[in-house]
């Protein structure tokens, strides 16, 4: 079987990256840019930043800002008109992952019409056209959304998030710029890494992992439990491994999928709108501890590279406990809730665990799980 990896064409990495925006787009001969953006990043100046590099350059563009935290099937579909009204031939995506996942959404909509409707792309769609070329610029250190080939879209009628993987949708440039993420407030810092941490540790253990995506995803390990306390505290040491630390994890995951942690925290996402780095969090170590014994010897590594020492003497017990101890510890540092108390509600739990088994990352967890159990799993952090 052949191991397949998808990467952006062109990334920049570094303080002041977005200044490599206008040479780009001159180089690929793009007209106008469709600049997708939430209304918050264009009210404290963050997505100002990018439009006053298109200024300078003499850069034609319009800008987008019905983005929602959870996008819906409704946002997407006023997006590809907006889109197409625009008169625009590329995209611009500043934010986090709602921004992203909008703008692949509406870019993969507008090259192949036929998928209008938006559900027909849950799952691995058999779309036929790149989307329309987009520039990713995150301004949040979690979704890696600037380097993946998925997007996530809310079913608001139906209370449900579903997946879409397609290749076509990758941002043809990601802008991995620090700067444009300093703005972030602690809480918002905490969730969105701790997001980046799942997606690493889920990359690590999931049933597709391989050498390289484990090499990938062992080393954003390392960075973001080095450097996701720093960034916290506003450091720009912090900030700069944070940026660095999430985009590698997305390298990995992207090509391998991820597990019962992401789908269960979709779940609550639609139904609570509960923000998915903390739903990420909060499940982390209770779902480590249940695939625990489906992961071989990997958990010493994951407790290595969070800065366990001496787990090269420790058992298979000793090693699995370290390293689920260490997320823990990294989650309480930086303020993530211990459990779900005040989140979910019981009787919502059967609701919950059938969404969560339905959802697309949930084949690729590392242990064949169950609705019960996955009910069993929630009920625990009640």
């Amino acid at each position: 079987m052949a191991n397949r990896i998808v990467l952006n064409e062109t990334s920049y990495h570094g303080k002041g990256a977005i200044q490599e925006i206008a040479a780009e787009v001159k180089s690929r001969g793009f007209q106008k840019a469709f600049v997708c953006s939430d209304p918050d990043l264009i009210e404290f100046g963050v997505t100002g930043k990018v439009l006053n590099v298109l200024d300078a350059a003499g850069l034609a563009y319009a800008v987008y800002s019905d983005i929602k935290a959870n996008p819906t099937i409704e946002n997407v579909q006023h997006g590809v008109q907006e889109f197409h009204n625009s008169g625009a031939d590329y995209i611009i995506a500043i934010g986090g992952g709602s921004s992203m996942d909008t703008a692949k959404a509406v870019g993969i909509i507008s090259a192949n019409p036929e998928f209008a409707d938006v559900r027909s792309l849950e799952g691995t769609a058999p779309t036929k056209n790149k989307s329309i070329p987009i520039i990713a610029v995150p301004t949040t250190a979690g979704t890696a959304a600037e380097v993946t080939i998925n997007y996530v879209i809310t079913d608001a009628e139906k209370k449900r998030k579903f997946v879409c993987v397609d290749t076509h949708d990758i941002p043809i440039i990601a802008i991995v710029d620090p700067d444009m993420m300093s703005s972030m407030p602690k809480g918002l810092t905490a969730a969105t890494g701790m997001d980046a941490l799942t997606h690493a540790i889920e990359g690590f253990t999931t049933k597709a992992a391989w050498e390289m995506t484990d090499m990938f995803h062992l080393k954003a390990i390392e960075i973001i439990s080095a450097n996701l306390r720093g960034a916290v505290a506003n450091t720009p040491e912090g900030r700069e491994g944070m940026a660095l630390g999430q985009y590698i994890a997305g390298m990995g995951f992207s090509n391998v999928g991820l597990g019962i942690v992401h789908s269960m925290a979709h779940a609550l996402g639609a139904v609570y709108d509960t923000p998915h780095g903390v739903a990420n969090a909060i499940l982390l170590p209770t779902v480590m501890e249940y695939n625990a014994d489906a992961t071989g010897d990997k958990y010493r590594y994951i407790a290595a590279a969070m800065g366990v020492e001496g787990t090269k003497d420790m058992s298979q017990t000793e090693y699995r406990k370290a390293a689920v101890d260490a997320v823990k510890r990294l989650a309480l540092d930086v303020g993530i809730p211990a459990d779900l108390k005040g989140i979910a509600r019981e009787e919502d739990v059967p609701f919950l665990a059938e969404s969560a088994y339905a959802d697309a990352c949930r084949p690729g967890n590392p242990k064949d799980t169950s609705v019960e159990e996955i009910a069993a799993l929630y009920r625990s952090l009640l």
